[in-house]
């Protein structure tokens, strides 16, 4: 089919509701030398070959087999004359044609077999003419039975059949038959009588198996067959036809056919109809209509351009129309042309045309239709913004056209760029889970660094630092204050790169530079009380009240004292008093440790603040290192109430007394009595519990308390035993070594000397006798030097090393030659 400028709408920014299309190829070359006369569609969804097809009838009395774009399949031969009407049947296997010359023929499409029947007069319908109606029938012997359905009222001008019932009209109205019953229903008789029938003929159409669909003239009526109630048949037939709608049109009816629930109608509108404009006057016209019971609504109307138009008349004209799909064939003399609903992709395209491109983009949207056509369609939308200068919207347009193709948005941002329009697209560019590369957003930045400082600080708030590299716009942020060292904005920039990179103490520093007000938010929303140590001076010369509250309502983050304390404990100490009740008050974890550690720290005081909190353990540990440990035993056994505890204090207190009270306490309480039997036996002698301990008491776990008392001790033995061998056998090993240290020779030489005399202790001539005395500490004397001469047994000692009794110098030996 070749798409031909068919339509002319009457308002040009209705959309209309089809679009038309000639039907060109073979019938174009047909209708150059031959004229159409009528057409009948055969349905796909009838066909056993599962296609559409055309039975075209012309003029010259021949019948074409076209396919739906208008080729030639098949030509038969049929009568020298006009063909007036043809029928398929169901299978698309058969065709009925009769002729202007008075034949009636019936053939196979695709075998030999046939039926011939000639008639006096011109057939205007198939199997009719003049008076009776005829119906052709083959029996099970392969004959035709024919039957006469109609007679007596004149030539019978049009018929359509559907399932049981065949309506046929005459020039004096239309008759229903039911072909299972074998009765007529009915006789809707004619209006508009003064027309003449040859000239404005009765359009007949079939909605379903059901509904009749009568126009002739300017009047419509839609006919419903309807089953009759058996008590009240009689002798009527068994159906009848109620009228559900009947209405009078403008102009004269060509054809009808079924749309849903509405109508298309074909009209005939003469040259000198009133309130027509010059233009459509003698077109034929293809109207949408919605019925009504007594009148009916225009959907929409088109005035068509067929050939020849000006030399047709009425009854030229005819309508067909597909039952599977909403194709819909005007027939005239020298043109066919077919009207098609318009689908979404025809609804876009108008949108374009009309240049709606939002509406466009939202029926692609909404229609799903491929990612290129909604891509042209957005382009071209974001085209014609960025033509009328409207960048705002053409960039806000980008986020929904552009999507997540990377490769289309840079290539929107250079485009933005070009025409300086940067700042409209930076507010839409991607910042989510899809990210352009970083040197796009760089870009941007440097381009807003040149040009708008507030521009610049805004991106910087609301992008993602991660989005471009931190460090480069930090540089280039730095080389513009070289220039304008004082700008605040640049300055308050700096400080929000700053804090996205993390580097908090040059931001509070830039801040506190500025004197800004959110200083203390920020340190509060990043937590920056580790970065303040050092600025807590600044802090309140900026804003003494402020500073104030914020030490106040964060001690416990801001602990100056107790990192102080913990790096030196003597520093701090003027503030120790202090700090007790700091830690009492917000940190008490950390005052038991810091009670401990602490030497200055005034312990009456401490006591009182932990005896009005009731501070258990902490008052325990004050009270046993101010030597009331007594009090503080009391203290664990009478509300702790923890024998574990108590018996850990005494241990570490290693005090007999403290045993003594524990042990008395104790006494009526069986549970304290089976902790003291499973833990004292190695510090207390477990006799002296046991002895005191109640007859008839029952105390839990006795025995299990007893045998470990016994395994205690055996364990005990075990390790006197060990520790009594290992004694022994390191006592004979320094026994041992001491003997073997004490035989060993020990050398003497010229340049030992006398410790007495101070001379050589050798002499110059080692020929002559000489004696020397060498004791086990290495000091030397000449045997007559020694303090007190005589023999050797009187001189065991040496002078030197007297103050040592049987010291290492005890034990000589003796040297003589």
């Amino acid at each position: 089919m070749q798409h031909h400028p068919l339509q002319e709408s009457q308002d040009s920014e209705e959309e209309p509701k089809l679009k038309y299309e000639r039907l060109a190829n073979g019938v174009t070359e047909i209708l150059l030398k031959d004229a159409a006369s009528c057409i009948t569609v055969h349905d796909k969804y009838k066909c056993h070959y599962g296609v559409i097809f055309l039975a075209l009838g012309t003029h010259f009395g021949k019948v074409f087999l076209l396919d739906i774009q208008g080729n030639v399949t098949q030509k038969f031969e049929i009568s020298p004359v006009k063909i007036n009407q043809i029928s398929l049947d169901e299978d698309g296997e058969h065709v009925g044609v009769c002729s202007e010359d008075g034949k009636v023929q019936v053939f196979g499409l695709y075998t030999r077999e046939g039926f011939h029947e000639n008639f006096d007069c011109p057939i205007k319908v198939r199997s009719v003419y003049n008076s009776p109606l005829l119906l052709y029938e083959r029996n099970w012997l392969n004959r035709w039975k024919t039957s006469i359905l109609h007679e007596g009222e004149g030539t019978i001008t049009n018929i359509k059949w559907r399932a049981n019932l065949i309506a046929w009209a005459n020039n004096v109205g239309v008759k229903i038959y039911d072909i299972s019953t074998k009765q007529r229903i009915t006789n809707v008789l004619r209006d508009n009588v003064s027309l003449r029938p040859d000239m404005y003929p009765c359009s007949l159409c079939w909605k379903d198996n059901t509904t009749l669909i009568i126009g002739w003239g300017s009047s419509v009526k839609i006919c419903a067959v309807k089953e009759r109630d058996p008590t009240e048949m009689r002798d009527l037939p068994s159906r009848y036809v109620e009228i559900v709608s009947a209405f009078d049109t403008e102009f004269f009816l060509c054809g009808l056919a079924p749309l849903a629930d509405q109508l298309v109608t074909l009209y005939y509108v003469k040259e000198n109809s009133e309130h027509m404009e010059e233009e459509f006057r003698a077109r034929p016209r293809l109207d949408i209509i919605q019925p009504l019971p007594e009148s009916c609504e225009e959907i929409s109307s088109d005035a068509l351009t067929v050939r020849n138009f000006k030399d047709n008349e009425c009854r030229d004209y005819r309508l067909e129309h597909s039952e599977g799909e909403p194709l819909f064939y005007i027939i005239s003399p020298k043109d066919i042309v077919v009207a098609k609903e318009r689908d979404q992709d025809d609804h876009i395209d108008w949108l374009l045309d009309k240049k709606k491109y939002e509406e466009a983009l939202l029926a692609a949207e909404i229609s799903f239709k491929n990612i290129k056509r909604h891509d042209k369609i957005g382009m071209a939308y974001i085209n014609h913004l960025v033509e009328n200068g409207d960048y705002d919207a053409a960039a806000r347009k980008c986020q929904k056209v552009l999507g997540k193709n990377m490769e289309l948005w840079e290539n929107e941002v250079y485009r933005f760029k070009t025409i300086g329009q940067l700042k409209a697209i930076s507010q839409y560019l991607p910042r989510g889970d899809l990210r352009l590369r970083p040197v796009i957003y760089e870009m941007i930045l440097h381009e807003f660094l040149k040009t708008d400082y507030e521009g610049f600080a805004m991106l910087i708030r609301e992008w993602p630092g991660e989005l471009y590299n931190n460090m480069t716009i930090v540089q280039a942020v730095n080389d513009h204050l070289k220039k304008d060292p004082s700008n605040e904005t640049l300055l308050k920039t700096l400080a929000e790169l700053y804090t996205y990179d993390q580097r908090y103490d040059k931001a509070l520093e830039i801040y506190l530079k500025l004197r800004h007000k959110d200083v203390y938010q920020l340190i509060h929303k990043h937590n920056l009380f580790s970065s303040i140590e050092d600025k807590i001076v600044l802090l309140m010369d900026f804003d003494k009240e402020k500073a104030v509250d914020m030490l106040l309502d964060n001690e416990d983050k801001i602990s100056y004292l107790h990192k102080l304390f913990k790096r030196d404990h003597h520093k701090g100490q003027r503030y120790h008093e202090r700090q007790i009740s700091l830690y009492a008050e917000y940190d008490r974890p950390n005052l038991l440790p810091f009670l401990r550690d602490s030497t200055h720290c005034p312990l009456e005081k401490a006591l009182e603040i932990c005896q009005q909190r009731n501070f258990v353990e902490e008052t325990v540990f004050l009270l046993s290192r101010m030597g009331n440990c007594r009090r503080a035993l009391q203290m664990i056994m009478e509300e702790l109430g923890d024998v574990d505890k108590a018996i850990e204090f005494a241990k570490e207190q290693d005090d007999a007394e403290l045993w003594e009270d524990l042990i008395s306490y104790s006494i009526d309480k069986p549970p304290f009595i089976t902790g003291l039997l499973n833990n004292i036996g190695t510090h207390v002698d477990p006799i002296l519990l046991i002895h005191r301990i109640k007859e008839g008491m029952r105390i839990p776990n006795l025995r299990d308390s007893l045998v470990k008392i016994l395994q205690d001790y055996n364990l005990q033995i075990l390790l006197r035993e060990g520790c009594k061998k290992i004694l022994v056998a390191d006592s004979l090993s320094l026994l041992q070594k001491m003997h073997r240290t004490q035989m060993r020779g020990i050398r003497v030489d010229e340049e030992n000397i006398c410790e007495s005399c101070h001379a050589t202790i050798l002499p110059s001539d080692t020929a002559q006798a000489f004696g020397v005395v060498v004791f086990h500490c290495r000091h030397m004397f000449h045997k007559e030097c020694l303090p007190s001469p005589g023999t050797i047994p009187g001189a065991q000692f040496c002078n030197i090393c007297s103050a040592k009794r049987r010291g290492p110098g005890s034990g000589i030996l003796e040297m003589k030659k």
